[in-house]
């Protein structure tokens, strides 16, 4: 005899189902990396973590070492400590920028030439321009995320757009170290004024080409920052020197 199975209501619908507690501390403490709260070398110490957070120390230990394997955190004797991004991460980074994002956007352009599509892209650079005029460079980056993000999502390659976001996290942490300059706001916003005409007339190689001058006036901002920081690193060397020498 066969056991009939019960039928469900039309209307019902899947669950959403809460991130596991592991998941939201990854998130949480991804998202302070990203915003550049932690600096380079800070140790990030679990107890104090999980003190922090209210949880205990195992979902501090599994979202450390995710964070690990992203290269976001390096692992330091039987801890973690924050990563800074060295010109050598700079340039990886922008190496595979180079190849992966003017290829993606170059497909968004067939998407995005709808003016419904389009949009959300048009808000975007006039949020950044906004911005821009009122020297609010947390809200400019917020916009440039925006538009980032909007762009991306009209990609058709979805395994393209992943390997993209692979480094998300560290593209956001490089807007923070460059966005905070007026000059390099101006450059960022032309660069998207740019890219957004192209994919509203459906000009993907346009676009392409677009993308690959901003990523290039993008890189050499970061080249110019990490030299200035490096000077003053420089430059406060033989002061702390002195200073130990006159306390022995």
């Amino acid at each position: 005899m066969q056991t009939r199975r019960p039928r469900l209501a039309p209307q019902l619908k899947p669950l959403d189902r809460p991130l596991a507690l592991s998941d939201r501390v990854y998130h949480t403490l991804r998202q302070l990396l990203r915003e550049g709260r932690m600096g380079a070398g800070d140790r990030l110490r679990e107890v104090s973590l999980a003190a922090q957070l209210g949880v205990s120390r195992t979902p501090i230990r599994e979202a450390l070492a995710r964070l690990a394997s992203e290269g976001l955190v390096a692992v330091e004797g039987r801890g973690y400590v924050s990563r800074g991004v060295s010109s050598d991460d700079v340039e990886n980074i922008y190496e595979l920028r180079f190849l992966l994002e003017p290829t993606a956007i170059r497909q968004a352009a067939a998407t995005a030439r709808d003016p419904k599509s389009h949009a959300p892209l048009a808000a975007a650079v006039r949020e950044c321009a906004s911005a821009d005029r009122a020297g609010d460079a947390d809200a400019f980056m917020a916009g440039n995320a925006r538009f980032r993000s909007v762009w991306l999502a009209m990609v058709r390659n979805r395994q393209l757009v992943r390997a993209i976001e692979r480094y998300a996290s560290h593209v956001q942490h490089l807007r923070r170290m460059t966005l905070s300059d007026p000059s390099v706001r101006a450059v960022a916003l032309a660069g998207m004024t740019r890219i957004s005409a192209a994919l509203a007339a459906g000009d993907g190689e346009g676009a392409a080409r677009a993308m690959r001058d901003q990523l290039t006036a993008a890189r050499q901002a970061l080249r110019e920052a990490g030299g200035a920081a490096r000077k003053r690193v420089r430059r406060a060397a033989p002061k702390r020197t002195r200073r130990t020498a006159a306390r022995t």
